[in-house]
């Protein structure tokens, strides 16, 4: 099967939607709504495409192919529809692209420069921000919003959380979470995959970087970080080193240039964490009780299970999370070996989940009152922290860090 595109004959597979078939031919069309494996929407508008025989523009994303169509992706008709639309997402946008952390990394506003907007056409109607900072790990700022429905639908179709909803309508419409409550309220498990397709900063990570940089600044204080086993490769695609090696001497490196007293590789607490559990199913097995056995590993897969499956609550593992086991081997059994007094004592992690974050602030992980872990950073936090203390990374040299005594096997490392 075949259709022309731009007066160029391309083939397409039966059944598929125009978007991916340009998208397969090397033609990009730009959008904010759709997401690949999801139903499509057309929400958003961006994609439309002129149709020969077709009176009005027409989705690229959510029309399929048919054999002899005639398309127009880039006329004039097509870029002037696109650049209304994205004038009229703007009128209602804040302008504090200089504050965002979003900036320079928001599909909103690279959409604006591909489309050489510079001067603000529509009249100036912004949205009353409205912060929700009430959860531990997930912030929401509605004025940013631009009503893709992306995050609805990953945390429906993907997480089957349901955590938000369009809420009014017309020109009332909003992405608001049960009630029209705050997120801390509704049955979100802080997994963070909205913020992962969020295309503005709508949905943002909660930043602990200032809390981190006080804590590192403070001579009473003795801060120590774990990380995740992710974390050195993870730095090779945000720094743009050279990919496919580990870079843990320089991570040690740059954690020890930080200020951290003590650096730990998480690693070892994921060996301790899989040979406990090891041990349970064993004893599991010889009384059949609770089988099958479930990781309890992550932390929005446990608050899943809570909110939404409870009768399964005692098929999961009654051992820690890597992160709070290693919390907690440091704060008692490696530093008081060194008459390290305990209120000194700062314990930061830096993980690629934002779960994490509400983890460590769970009632059942403090040991007598005190958290294991102070404070959660994820790995973009951890990036952007490198660039606010003016690490140069590109100048440094490989160092061992302060790993505990006993090795780590490469299954910690998985």
């Amino acid at each position: 099967m075949q259709i022309e595109v731009n007066r160029q004959t391309i083939d397409i597979i039966k059944d598929e939607y125009i978007l991916d078939a340009l998208k397969r031919n090397g033609i990009r069309v730009p959008t904010l709504c759709h997401m690949k494996d999801f139903t499509p929407t057309g929400s958003c508008r961006l994609c439309v495409v002129e149709i020969e025989g077709e009176d009005n523009l027409i989705t690229a994303c959510s029309q399929p192919v048919r054999e002899g169509m005639k398309i127009t992706t880039h006329s004039t008709r097509v870029l002037q529809a696109r650049k209304t639309i994205v004038e009229l997402l703007l009128a209602s946008h804040p302008d504090d692209c200089l504050y965002c952390q979003q900036n320079n990394d928001c599909e909103l506003q690279d959409l604006a420069s591909e489309l050489k907007i510079r001067e603000r056409r529509m009249p100036n109607k912004k949205i009353v921000p409205r912060l929700d900072l009430s959860s531990p790990a997930i912030g929401k700022d509605a004025s940013k919003c631009v009503l893709c429905g992306r995050c609805i639908r990953i945390c429906e179709e993907k997480q089957q959380v349901s955590a938000f909803d369009f809420i009014n309508k017309g020109s009332e419409t909003q992405i608001a979470a049960a009630y029209n409550k705050n997120i801390n309220f509704s049955s979100c498990i802080t997994c963070g995959q909205c913020i992962v397709v969020c295309p503005t900063g709508a949905l943002f990570e909660k930043e602990n970087i200032n809390e981190t940089i006080e804590a590192l600044n403070n001579p009473n204080k003795f801060v120590v970080v774990q990380y995740a086993p992710s974390l050195p490769l993870s730095l090779a695609e945000e720094l743009n080193l050279k990919p496919g090696k580990d870079y843990t001497g320089l991570l040690n490196l740059i954690l020890q240039r930080m200020g951290f007293e003590r650096i730990y590789d998480i690693s070892f607490a994921a060996d301790v964490a899989i040979m406990e559990m090891g041990h349970e199913l064993a004893d599991r097995m010889i009384t059949s009780q609770s089988l099958p056995m479930m990781s309890s590993f992550c932390p929005a897969w446990v608050k899943y299970i809570e909110q939404f499956k409870p009768e399964l609550i005692n098929h999961l593992s009654v051992i820690k999370s890597p992160q709070q086991i290693m919390g907690s081997i440091i704060k008692n059994h490696l530093l008081p070996k060194e008459n390290i007094e305990s209120d000194r004592i700062i314990s930061v992690s830096i993980m690629p989940c934002t779960a994490n974050k509400y983890e460590a602030q769970r009632e059942e992980m403090a040991n007598r009152g005190a958290a294991d872990i102070d404070i959660v950073i994820t790995t973009r936090e951890f990036i952007r922290m490198i660039k606010v203390l003016g690490i140069d990374v590109a100048s440094l040299q490989e160092l061992k860090g302060n790993l505990p005594t006993i090795p780590y096997s490469s299954s910690g490392k998985l």
